[in-house]
C-alpha cells in the first residue's frame, strides 16, 4: 500500500494532468486522499514545494524511460515512433496532457522552483531527441540536430494539446503522420 506521500503525489499527478499547477488545491487533494489539509501541508508545506516535486518526478521518469527506449531499439526511427506513442498514452489516459508541457503554458504563474523543474524536463526530452537525431544524421551540424530536437519537442506537444483540445486521441494520430509526412519527424 501506498504511505500519504506518495497517495498525495499520485492524486495531485492526476489533477495536475488534467487541471494544471492552477487546479492544484490542498483542501480538494486532502479530500480525495482521505486526509486533513494539514496532513498535505505536513509533506508538502507549499504549493510550489508539490509542484517541484511533481514536476521533477515526471523528469525523473521521462529520462528512464526515454533511455529504456534506445536501450531496447537504438533505431533512430523506432525511438521517435516510441517517443511519439508516450504523449499519445497520456491523452488515452482520460484526455490528459503530459504534466510539465501543461505546467509550461502556466509559466507565469509558477514559483521558480516548478519553473525550474519543468526547463529541466524540456531539456531532458530535447538532448534525448538529439542524441536519436544525431544517431541517424551524423553528417548534421550538432547546432542544427538541437534546433531540430527543439522543433520536435514542441511539434509534439503541440499536437497533444490539439488533439486533447478536441478530445479526440485520433487528431493527435493525424497530426503526427502529417509531421512524418513532411519530414519534421523522420520515419
Amino acid at each position: 500500500m501506498l504511505d500519504t506521500r506518495e497517495t498525495i503525489l499520485t492524486h495531485a499527478r492526476a489533477t495536475a494532468q488534467a487541471h494544471g499547477y492552477g487546479g492544484l488545491s490542498f483542501r480538494e487533494l486532502a479530500k480525495a486522499v482521505g486526509v486533513k489539509s494539514a496532513s498535505i501541508h505536513y509533506h508538502f508545506p507549499t504549493k510550489g514545494d508539490l509542484g517541484a516535486e511533481l514536476a521533477r518526478r515526471y523528469g525523473e521518469e521521462a529520462r528512464a524511460a526515454l533511455e529504456a527506449i534506445r536501450a531496447e531499439d537504438p533505431d533512430p526511427a523506432i525511438c521517435l515512433r516510441k517517443y511519439t506513442a508516450i504523449f499519445r498514452r497520456a491523452l488515452e489516459n482520460d484526455n490528459r496532457m503530459c504534466l510539465c508541457n501543461f505546467l509550461a503554458a502556466e509559466h507565469d504563474d509558477l514559483p521558480e522552483a516548478v519553473r525550474r523543474e519543468v526547463r529541466a524536463f524540456a531539456d531532458i526530452n530535447v538532448a534525448w531527441l538529439a542524441r536519436v537525431l544525431a544517431q541517424g544524421e551524423t553528417s548534421a551540424n550538432p547546432a542544427a540536430i538541437e534546433r531540430r530536437a527543439l522543433a520536435i519537442f514542441a511539434a509534439v506537444g503541440g499536437a497533444q494539446l490539439i488533439a486533447r483540445s478536441q478530445g479526440n486521441v485520433l487528431v493527435y494520430d493525424t497530426v503526427i503522420a502529417s509531421y512524418r509526412a513532411a519530414g519534421l519527424i523522420p520515419g
